[in-house]
């Protein structure tokens, strides 16, 4: 238990080391103020003002006056060797002390610090590299000094007769000397540190104190007294011998404290906690004569009768804790880091007369280490009765005082007890906090959120919104058609323990938090989403709302091509009547080739081949039904390919499947289409921006040509892909085209399948390669290629973001007469605000060659091709085409008539829906 007499105990202690208090000095003279930071306008002519301080200390030492304290500002090194002569008056004493953030300290770098002549001076918070020397000075006072013992030379000295010099706090590198006549001069709370030998000799110093140090020693004597140095104190340190990798020098030889009988006369020693080894030199030496243990120690003295002597610093323990003389001379109430004494209620008290103070620099603490803090109602309507309880560990699990602030603005509950009410008297999203102080005011806090409700019935409600993958994050894997469905709009008084989501589609989920709820749809449409709320007092609610479902406005994003699918390499034909599954590049999967996990579509180039008869193919999202469209037709041993944009289901993957029949399908994947990022699109009327016909000449087998097609005719020279139709006439030989974008790198897919007697076409995006331009590569036989620009993409402002749909059919002349030659026909059903459209334009029952020109409805039309049609054959072909009003215009040449078919697979729009 803590004895009622002890903090009189301690008390007592200070007034050895405080001395009697002076009366009350008049009121001091203006600061003085140092500080050599770049920008501070100092001058060591100047004032010493705050507004134009000196440059140096010396200048301020030069300047101040009884009474003024110079502050110093902490940061840069003060690069000079000080002298400090200057003296107060008593109870004016002239000070030097740090001006910086708590625990910062002036530093003079390598040089020395010496006090000479100097009277009634207090220096605190400085660090002197060089050592500091006090000499012919009287009524010192050093606090929190950090010094370094140069080469051959003592961290600090005290000599030449001076008085009354007191060190406290200080962290002293390499030995210690009080010599020279000094008087008075009293050592509290250092920490004597390194290994030079003879930590601490005090050499013709009568009155000196030693009192509550850490001495650290490795050969020599941690503490002598010698000469005369009469009527002295050792009491309360703590001295470490520590562990040395061989014997010290006999003539150094190893010793905890020496007393020479010149010193010995009036001099006290006991209290002291020694530990190390000492086998090879003695623990203690007093008058000449040596001791090895403290019990032989005290009989023959009458010293140390309280000492403790161990053989290792391991061994110390909590010896040192509650055990010191709270009496001793030179007592300070606040150890070396100024902490305060404090009574550890796990080791009982014997120091003398049951006091508590510790033995060496430090005062053992109950070091706070954390605080939590729970509210048994972090969730009520207010006029709830709150219960906070906090939680601290700390080492010693002592006393503790808390602050409870509940955050509305109530004045804090300060109590000693672990737990606070609160009735909060309005709704507020406040934060309960508490902080926890311990004896020695070190303190720990924590927060918890307290959700403050109006009081009424819970009432459910729900909010809706797309989540899209985010620019900062593009290749998160995001399903397409994905919704966000929002609860926490609700009215809840009480915690909501338990939140059931009806999405609409058959499926469900439960969560136990008021939290938003994603669900990824497999095809867009209206759904019924049905919210039921379940809060703490068993109420409950239920809210329902019809949530539109669509694919979100995106942005292009061109790739080198690559496949995805090739059924000829496994020996898997497509069946008629089974669905393909295609599993697209994105980070949802583990392997393959990974490009985003976002994508609402992809771009797609389909080829089928080695067809068992005439038929087509249909390419649809995965998860949804098979549309009534097309996107590939072929005839029976033939090969056709197709561009297809095209959405991708929930599970990353879209489905091929043949009308008829069996055939080899290829796919290569040419870039896809997301939210939040991407290029946008700029619709063109057709124009045609290479012609092989009439320059160049047909492209032979193996062969490759440049076409120019970025910075000329309407493409800006910043594009960044380009969407073209492209057009094979007059090929010699069964042959594909690749149309790619850097020359060095051809993929190994395809775009176009010339045949002979055959002019074939297939729209095509591709990025801008080296100078504007792309590369076009043909494989065998000769051909004549056609460009055809349709659009262009530019990343940055400006340009439409694309919308797919579930591919969808707009007109077909088969139900309203064929298409004659010259004639043009008109489809609708677009946005009113779309300015361009994918399409898939099929065009059958030819009567004759020819070829199809789309374009926005109420522009002119350009001689340009969308589509070339070809008697007896079935001719599909992507169409990315401007829009107007609406609608797009398809012109039939002056071949055969022909029936057309249009299919929506997109639309392109300035803004996001």
């Amino acid at each position: 238990m803590r004895p009622t007499r002890a903090t009189v105990l301690l008390t007592a202690g200070l007034v050895p080391l405080l001395g009697v208090p002076s009366a009350a000095a008049a009121e001091a003279p203006p600061a003085l103020y140092v500080n050599n930071s770049a920008g501070s306008s100092c001058a060591d002519s100047g004032p010493g003002s705050q507004a134009v301080p000196f440059c140096t200390i010396s200048a301020a030492a030069k300047a101040v006056a009884p009474g003024q304290t110079v502050r110093i500002k902490t940061g840069r090194t003060y690069d000079e060797a000080l002298t400090i002569g200057s003296s107060g008056a008593p109870g004016k004493p002239v000070s030097f002390v740090a001006d910086g953030p708590v625990g910062s300290a002036v530093s003079l770098g390598p040089h020395a610090l010496t006090l000479s002549g100097a009277a009634h001076v207090v220096l605190r918070d400085l660090n002197a590299n060089g050592g500091l020397k006090v000499s012919r000075s009287t009524d010192v006072e050093l606090e929190r000094i950090r010094t370094i013992a140069p080469t051959g030379a003592a961290s600090l000295v005290v000599g030449d007769a001076s008085t009354d010099v007191r060190v406290s706090r200080a962290v002293l590198y390499g030995h210690v000397r009080i010599e020279g006549g000094a008087q008075r001069t009293v050592l509290s709370r250092n920490e004597i540190q390194g290994d030079k030998p003879d930590p601490l000799a005090v050499v013709d110093a009568p009155g000196t104190v030693v009192t509550n140090n850490s001495v650290s020693l490795g050969c020599g004597t941690a503490v002598s007294l010698s000469g005369g140095s009469s009527g002295s104190a050792v009491f309360n340190n703590l001295i470490n011998a520590k562990t040395l990798s061989g014997p010290c020098d006999p003539a150094l030889g190893r010793g905890g404290i020496t007393v020479s009988q010149s010193a010995a006369d009036g001099t006290r020693s006991d209290y002291n906690l020694v530990a190390g080894d000492f086998r090879a030199g003695q623990v203690y030496k007093w008058g000449g004569a040596a001791h090895q243990d403290q019990a032989a120690f005290h009989a023959a003295t009458g010293q140390g009768g309280r000492d403790i002597v161990v053989p290792s610093a391991e061994e110390v323990g909590t010896k040192a804790v509650d055990s010191a003389d709270a009496t001793a001379p030179g007592v300070l109430l606040t150890d070396s880091k100024g902490y305060p004494v404090v009574d550890d209620p796990r080791v009982p008290n014997t120091g003398k007369d049951g006091g508590y103070l510790d033995r060496g620099a430090r005062e053992a603490q109950d070091w706070l280490q954390s605080v939590r803090l729970e509210l048994d109602q972090p969730w009520a309507p207010a006029g709830t009765t709150v219960k906070a309880t906090a939680t601290a560990v700390s080492a010693w699990s002592g006393p503790l005082t808390y602050h409870f602030d509940f955050g509305d603005g109530s004045a804090p509950v300060v109590t000693k007890e672990r737990t606070a009410t609160h009735v909060y008297g309005a709704p507020c999203a406040c934060t309960a906090t508490v902080t926890a102080y311990n004896d020695a005011n070190q303190k720990v806090g924590a927060g918890s959120p307290a959700k403050v409700t109006a009081p009424g019935p819970l009432t459910a409600a729900l909010t809706s919104k797309p989540f899209l993958p985010t620019a900062e994050d593009p290749r998160a894997y995001v399903a397409p058609l994905t919704v966000e469905v929002d609860p926490r709009t609700s009215a809840a008084p009480w915690p909501v323990q338990q939140v059931d989501v009806d999405f609409g589609d058959g499926a469900k989920e439960r969560v136990s938090a008021l939290e938003p709820v994603r669900h990824a749809y497999a095809q867009p449409g209206d759904y019924q989403v049905t919210v039921t709320l379940k809060d703490a007092q068993g109420a409950t609610s239920t809210v329902g709302r019809t949530v539109p479902v669509a694919y979100a406005a995106s942005g292009y994003v061109p790739l080198h091509p690559f496949r995805v699918l090739d059924t000829r390499t496994a020996g898997t034909p497509v069946q008629a009547g089974t669905a393909t599954p295609v599993t697209l590049p994105i980070v949802y999967y583990s392997s393959g080739p990974h490009h985003t996990g976002g994508a609402t579509a992809a771009v797609l180039n389909v080829t089928v081949t080695g067809a068992a008869q005439d038929t087509h193919l249909n390419v649809w999202p995965s998860g949804q039904p098979r549309p009534a469209t097309s996107n590939v037709n072929v005839r029976a041993g033939g090969t056709s390919s197709n561009t297809v944009t095209v959405p991708i289901g929930a599970d990353g993957k879209v489905l091929a499947q043949l009308n008829s029949g069996q055939g080899h399908v290829v796919v290569d994947f040419v870039g896809y289409y997301q939210p939040n990022t991407g290029h946008r699109f700029t619709p063109l009327t057709p124009t045609r921006l290479a012609d092989t016909r009439t320059a160049g000449g047909a492209l032979g087998g193996g062969q490759t040509r440049t076409v120019k097609v970025a910075g000329v005719r309407s493409i800006p020279p910043d594009a960044t892909a380009v969407a073209l139709n492209l057009t094979s006439t007059g090929a010699t030989a069964p042959t594909h085209v690749i149309a790619y974008a850097d020359p060095a790198k051809r993929p190994a897919t395809s775009n176009l399948n010339p045949e002979p007697g055959k002019d074939k076409s297939n729209q095509v995006i591709v990025p801008v390669g080296p100078d504007g331009t792309i590369t076009l590569y043909n494989n065998a036989g000769s051909t004549d290629l056609i460009v055809d620009a349709v659009g262009y993409y530019l990343d940055g402002g400006g340009g439409a973001f694309f919308t797919p749909v579930v591919p969808k059919r707009l007109a077909d002349t088969r139900t309203t007469g064929k298409l004659a030659p010259g004639a043009t026909t008109t489809v609708a059903g677009l946005p009113a605000d779309a300015v361009g459209a994918a399409l898939n334009v099929t065009a059958t029952d030819t009567s004759d060659a020819g070829f199809l020109t789309v374009h926005g409805y109420g522009t002119a039309r350009t001689d340009a091709s969308s589509l070339n049609t070809r008697p007896g054959e079935t001719v599909p072909n992507h169409v990315i085409t401007p829009v107007g009003d609406g609608k797009v215009s398809i012109w039939n040449s002056w071949g055969g008539s022909n029936h057309v078919i249009t299919d929506l697979l997109g639309y392109f729009t300035y803004s996001r829906p």
